[in-house]
């Protein structure tokens, strides 16, 4: 991690300069003529009340490790954020971490990434995973986690990006907010096709399968 700057130790020297950037970007290998080099993670800072969502998180590492998938994620070393990063790089593979400088300073960041970006402000933090990723996957997680997710929805919605949105529904986490969209179809305020952006699975596996093919998809529309 970044050394501390004795000029003023509530700042970090070069938070600004990526840490290890990563020439493994362009050497990964995925399933053949998969378009998914990168997926990035949004989910909590807190583990939550059930053992499954832990389960899920070390699950899904593992589908991108077998994927050889690069992680990109929220750079926290706490909750399943962190549990989902050391999973990755136990078993050699990538992770790229975005943290904001406030939490940057608050000493909750992973010290062990391949690749690690200071942003100077959440909205920064969001834009740059997004723009470093192929696909975004969503576990469980609070308002921070929510905010990342329609976000990056919002996006596809209005053309900003052309990459898929998936979300991990671990023992029914979602089923509230899912429901909650579908009454804002028939209300009127979401057009079903874009209802449809959103990808829904209970299966890590089965998601990355899901969201390789919508991402193939878009690709070929851009064609």
């Amino acid at each position: 991690m970044a050394r501390k700057s004795p000029e003023d130790p509530g700042r970090a020297a070069d938070v600004d300069i990526r840490r290890g950037a990563c020439p493994q970007r362009n050497a990964v290998v995925t399933r053949s003529g998969s378009p998914l080099g990168r997926v990035c993670v949004f989910c909590g800072s807190n583990e939550g009340a059930r053992s499954a969502y832990v389960e899920a998180a070390v699950e899904l590492a593992g589908r991108l490790l077998a994927r050889r998938i690069d992680l990109v994620y929220g750079g926290g070393r706490v909750g399943l954020m962190g549990r989902i990063a050391d999973v990755v790089l136990a078993g050699g593979g990538v992770v790229h971490g975005v943290i904001p400088r406030d939490l940057f300073r608050r000493e909750v960041v992973h010290d062990g990434l391949t690749e690690l970006v200071v942003a100077d402000s959440m909205l920064e933090r969001k834009a740059l995973m997004m723009d470093r990723s192929d696909a975004f996957v969503v576990l469980p997680g609070g308002y921070g986690t929510l905010d990342e997710l329609f976000e990056a929805l919002t996006w596809s919605q209005l053309g900003i990006h052309a990459k898929p949105v998936g979300v991990l529904d671990v023992a029914g986490y979602f089923d509230p907010l899912l429901a909650f969209l579908d009454h804002q179809v028939r209300e009127g305020f979401v057009r079903a096709a874009h209802r449809q952006l959103l990808v829904v699975d209970t299966v890590a596996d089965t998601l990355l399968d899901r969201l390789d093919a919508a991402a193939a998809t878009f690709a070929q529309a851009r064609s």
